[in-house]
Parts: structure tokens; sequence; C-alpha cells
């Protein structure tokens, strides 16, 4: 009976390293999310903005202000949209919200400003979108259903060899005794 808690064990790994896959995944692309580059209000940034990156602007704020910001440069128009809904992550003690993408035609280093009229503690920055974590909660989610699915056949196979041959020895043993 050794191999069938072998081939369930199997199982089990598979299960453990799913979970752990997914939340590796998960963690990893929403810690991706937070600004790497921060600014105050009234200062201007050079980034370098690749579009596939999709970068989108961020603030952290403990009251609603008034923004405006503006980016130019690199070598093509990029614009700055706003986004839908509210996408709020919280990275070194700061909870930072969405409101902005950079739409850049192109790879290049812009130069970005954002100010406020309110004299408040506000923190820009600039980071992933939000919805780029999609990628890496969709291959977690893969990783959380594939990699158990495969140690459940690995199990299943492995438990139908054992019963088919020991069926087979024991019909042998039966003809021949």
């Amino acid at each position: 009976m050794w191999w069938l808690a072998a081939a369930w064990g199997v199982f089990l790994a598979c299960c453990v390293a799913g979970v752990l896959l997914f939340g590796g995944s998960v963690a990893g692309g929403v810690a991706n999310l937070a600004p790497t580059r921060t600014f105050a209000s009234g200062e201007t940034i050079t980034v370098p903005v690749d579009p596939a990156q999709k970068p989108g602007v961020y603030i952290a704020s403990d009251t609603q202000v008034t923004y405006d910001c503006s980016i130019t440069g690199g070598s093509g128009q990029a614009k700055l949209a706003r986004t839908t809904g509210s996408q709020k992550v919280t990275a070194g003690g700061a909870v930072w919200e969405q409101f902005l993408v950079i739409n850049a035609p192109a790879k290049g280093d812009y130069q970005l400003t954002c100010t406020n009229q309110e004299q408040a503690a506000v923190r820009y920055g600039v980071g992933r979108d939000a919805f780029s974590a999609v990628g890496g909660i969709t291959g977690g989610l893969a990783a959380l259903i594939l990699v158990p699915a495969a140690g459940l056949l690995v199990a299943v196979g492995g438990t139908i060899t054992v019963l088919v041959r020991r069926s087979g020895a024991r019909k042998r043993l039966a003809v021949g005794g």
C-alpha cells in the first residue's frame, strides 16, 4: 500500500505548490504596482516610460485635493487619461490611489508635473497600472488549478497502473498455482 500513499503524496505536494505559486504571483503582482518614483506637488520629475509596462500615476493624501498634472517630452505626444473606478495599493505605510494612466506612443523619457491648490500633505508617484496585476493573478490562478490537476492525474494514473498490475499478478498466480 506504500504506492498508494506515494501517489496521493504527489497530489498533496502539487496542491501545496499550486497554492504557494498562486500566493506568490498575486503578492508579486500587487507589490509591483506601488509607485517606484515619488514626488511632491509642483515638482517635475523625468520618468522613463515604456508603454508595455502600462505606467500609472498615483496619489497619497489624507484629504481630498484638486490636482492638475501634465506630461511633456519623450519621442512622441504622451497623454494622461483618468482611470475608471478606484484602484488602491498600500506600500510603505501609505495608501496610494491610482488616478491617471500614462498613454505614451513610444518608449522614452517624459517630464511629469502634478500640482494641487490645497495646503495638504500630498505625494504623487509613478508605478504600474492597477489592471496590469490581472496578468499575475491570472497566472497564479492557472497555477492554482493546473498544478494540483497534474498531481491528481499522476496519482490516479499511478493508482490505476498498480491496481491493473496487481490484478494481473493475482490471475497469473491463480492459474499457475
